[in-house]
């Protein structure tokens, strides 16, 4: 055991910078799990505690103020109703603030899906204006208990009491109107009614739908809303940055394991010779073998307990939503279990890779085989050793180790090289008699690390070295590739971070392309405009037209449509005419041109399970709607699930139909903030005015993931680079007495390690770039399809960027490798002897 801490220790030693790196990238691969299995736990347990606590309704139908919806408590399947309550659609206004919500008349406080206050109390007959507001409504309006909110277009204010969390879907400026409750007084005018059915088996809330619709009749139904469609909506971006935390975790984990992998293969290639000491004193191959384990398990039990005792200690202190991630998730009932298996596992998969390696140590013989002739002849000193004769002028120097008492007095012997090993090298002779024998090289012999196949200089080596280039760049060019398998694994095992690099920087272009060209993603609007009765479609257009910041105005409507099967409702959306269409950003197919042509969503697609083409049929209230679906567009809201057409062709249907919304395109440089209240005040209360959502801005704390992910693929890659310039400068050691017998300097003995290092990286580069685009572009595009915006969103890293940051990891590397590479060339001959013999 003294012998093996003492070995460790001085392999600690030697290797101080190596350890630490592998330290640090163990602690940020950890750290990424653990975020991705808090932000996990995050998007998915909160709702499902808020469903657990309230007993939330599986479906919420909002139908038509005359249908007999109590009708829906006798349905099979059905175990309980939450109403059906009395609702109107108004606006509400707080701090210059507006919001659009659904007042919902609640006589008392319900037994299904009954609210979770947070702050405040439920509603008191006392008070018959008081109110009690859904959370997200409140941030957005930025009310609490006491606060006193108006109705814009009267003179009626409420009074909120309490605040309340709620399983339903929650309020989304432009998409989801806000929830209110209150009493029956307070709703004087309801136009419709909601009512909530939780089922005995969850799984079968198609199939409620369709009944509901059967006994109400298609033309009562309003809005259906599933619990399925409240869960995937209230994880949301936290769920995108759980899989991208878990994506690169896992990849970051693989990296890693494979530069340990790769470390301990090379260091047991430059130890061979240590290793056969060590059991010819006694060591057992096991020994060996648990010399290296117990050496990198130690390091990675090091990095995984610091990763894990920061996450617990610092995680709910991280900015944003990463805190408050960790926070809940601390929480959570598996979060002792997850903080301990995941550091676990990470260690266990390094331990299995490190174990791999470390087993061909404990098949290293315990008498060192000689590198000479009989082993191959590997090096060059061993070619020399080999292969004596005369060549007058060209002299090297070949020490023999049976006399190493006698060094210095061999070393001043010349032993003149043959013709044979003089066509083999490729380099002739300057001029007769010329004793420094150096003349000007053209080839060489394969080095060290050249097994008995590489044999001479490849006919390209050949032809740069006719051409003038300088000896150095092709011996190095050379030796990258002259052993072919382990060059590739050492590209590979290096390309692989470089990889990941190169899809954290497509994420992070991609972010940057949802807030610079949004019009790109389909959000070519600002604003949206809502009206009310009180402004006409003229009245609304003389607005909007008076306001210089103002490019364009799309009239439109936006109507919820049952869709075949009846089982889930859609937005059926009219934008624009067709004289002045909508500008969607299509991904597949053509705009919509003519009548009863319009493009969908990559989530009604798949909703329906149709493709761009087909001919769909839904029905909004009584009255049927068949489209041809022409385009697929880049739909961001309401998860994809939207058709759109132009509002002309809804008007076939419907010659009364008028505008309700419009979206408006603003001028360059215009603020939507200032040009929103401009609107507001012109409107005289008649507008409702607010910023189009960007889905980019629920993915700002992805910014700095990215940049930590980065940063932790770049340990792993520093790791694996470190390891690649020790194991070329080891080998290099056996060439070093041939390389300056014949005439090489030590600068050029340098630039040989250096550029066989920039090679390497070089491949890496171009194999991790021309892998991680294509990759990066079906990720993220797999991800916008899977979230119903469809393919089409992933934007690369700009070509100059690419180019950027290959060169900066190919001079990063020849610049790490070039302090070893001279310290190697500047040794002393005597020094060398051990590594030729």
């Amino acid at each position: 055991m003294r012998a093996t801490l003492r070995w460790a220790h001085s392999d600690l030693r030697t290797h101080r910078g190596e350890a630490l790196f592998l330290v640090l990238a163990t602690a940020g691969i950890v750290v990424s799990l653990l975020l991705a299995t808090a932000l996990f736990g995050y998007a998915t347990n909160p709702w499902q505690r808020i469903f657990t606590q309230e007993r939330g309704a599986h479906v919420w139908i909002h139908t038509a103020e005359s249908a007999q919806a109590r009708k829906l408590a006798d349905l099979d399947g059905v175990q309980s109703v939450a109403g059906p309550y009395p609702a109107a659609s108004t606006t509400l206004a707080s701090r210059g603030t507006r919001a659009s919500v659904e007042l919902r008349a609640t006589p008392e406080r319900p037994t299904v899906g009954r609210p979770l206050l947070t702050a405040g109390h439920w509603l008191d007959p006392a008070t018959p204006d008081g109110v009690v507001l859904e959370s997200r409504l409140a941030r957005a309006l930025l009310a609490e208990p006491g606060d006193t909110l108006t109705l814009p277009g009267s003179a009626r204010t409420v009074t909120v009491l309490g605040v309340a969390d709620s399983a339903e879907p929650r309020y989304r400026p432009g998409e989801q109107p806000g929830l209110v409750w209150a009493l029956p007084s307070a709703v004087p005018h309801p136009t419709s009614q909601v009512i909530g059915l939780r089922l005995t088996d969850p799984d079968d809330t198609g199939y409620a739908v369709q009944r509901a619709v059967t006994v109400l009749g298609a033309g009562a139904i309003g809005e259906v809303s599933t619990w399925q469609q409240a869960r995937a909506e209230a994880q949301g971006d936290n769920r995108l940055l759980g899989q991208v935390l878990g994506l690169f975790g896992v990849g970051a984990l693989l990296a890693a394991g494979l530069a340990v992998h790769g470390a301990i293969s090379t260091r047991i290639r430059g130890h061979l010779r240590d290793i056969s000491v060590l059991k010819a004193i006694g060591f057992t191959p096991a020994q060996v073998v648990r010399v290296f384990l117990f050496q990198h398990i130690a390091y990675a039990v090091l990095g995984a307990v610091s990763a894990a005792a920061l996450t617990q200690a610092l995680g709910s202190r991280f900015p944003g939503r990463l805190g408050d991630a960790v926070g809940v998730w601390q929480g959570l009932p598996g979060h002792t279990v997850a903080l301990f298996a995941i550091p676990v596992g990470a260690v266990l998969f390094i331990g299995a890779t490190t174990g791999l390696a470390a087993w061909r140590a404990g098949r290293v013989p315990p008498v060192p085989v000689p590198r000479g002739p009989v082993a191959g002849g590997r090096g060059l000193g061993a070619r020399f050793a080999a292969k004596g004769g005369s060549g007058t002028g060209f002299r090297a120097l070949a020490p023999r180790p049976s006399a190493a008492e006698d060094h210095s007095a061999r070393l001043s012997t010349p032993v003149p090289v043959s013709v044979p090993v003089r066509r083999t090298l490729g380099f002739r002779r300057t001029a007769p008699g010329d004793e420094r024998g150096a003349g000007s090289v053209h080839g060489l012999q394969a080095p060290a690390s050249a097994g008995p196949s590489s044999g001479q200089l490849s006919g390209l080596a050949r032809r740069a070295l006719a051409l003038g280039v300088p000896p150095a760049l092709v011996l190095g060019w050379h030796t990258t590739f002259v052993r072919r398998l382990r060059s590739l694994a050492t590209v590979a095992r290096l390309a692989l971070p470089l990889l990941l690099i190169v899809v954290a920087m497509s994420a992070w272009t991609t972010i940057d392309r949802f807030h610079s060209r949004p019009e790109q993603i389909g959000l070519p609007a600002a604003l949206t405009v809502h009206t009310d009765a009180g402004l006409s479609d003229r009245g609304t257009r003389a607005v909007l037209d008076r306001d210089p910041q103002v490019a364009a105005a799309y009239p439109g409507v936006e109507v919820a449509a049952l869709v075949p099967g009846q089982t889930a409702t859609i937005a059926l959306r009219g934008l624009g005419t067709r004289h002045h269409p909508y500008p969607y950003a299509l991904a597949e197919g053509r705009p919509a041109r003519a009548d009863d042509e319009a493009v969908a969503g990559q989530g009604l697609l798949d909703l329906l399970d149709v493709h761009v083409g087909d001919w769909v049929r839904m029905t909004v209230g009584d009255q049927p709607q068949i489209l041809h679906i022409v385009g697929r567009s880049i739909e961001p809201e309401n998860a994809g699930r939207v058709i759109s057409t132009s509002l002309d062709t809804l008007r076939d249907n419907d010659p009364h139909l008028a505008p309700t919304l419009y979206q408006l395109r603003l001028r360059p440089g215009a603020d939507p903030q200032t040009v929103a209240e401009q609107l507001t005040t012109a409107g005289h209360g008649h507008l409702d005015v607010h910023a189009v959502t960007n889905p980019a801005d629920g993915l700002s704390p992805l910014r700095s993931v990215v940049a930590g992910l980065i940063v932790v693929l770049a340990l792993i890659g520093l790791v694996e680079l470190l390891t690649a310039i020790g194991g070329t400068v080891r080998e290099g050691e056996r060439d070093l007495l041939a390389l300056k017998a014949i005439g090489l300097s030590p600068r050029q003995i340098t630039a040989i390690t250096v550029t066989a290092t920039g090679c390497t990286a070089l491949a890496a580069v171009v194999a991790g770039t021309a892998v991680g685009t294509p990759l990066a572009h079906w990720l993220i595009d797999a991800q916008g399809r899977s979230s119903g915006i469809g393919a089409g969103i992933a934007q690369g890293p700009s070509p100059v960027l690419l180019v950027l940051f290959g060169a900066a990891a190919v001079l990063g590397a020849a610049g790490l490798a070039a302090l070893p590479a001279a310290r190697a060339a500047r040794r002393r001959l005597a020094d060398t002897l051990s590594a030729v013999t």
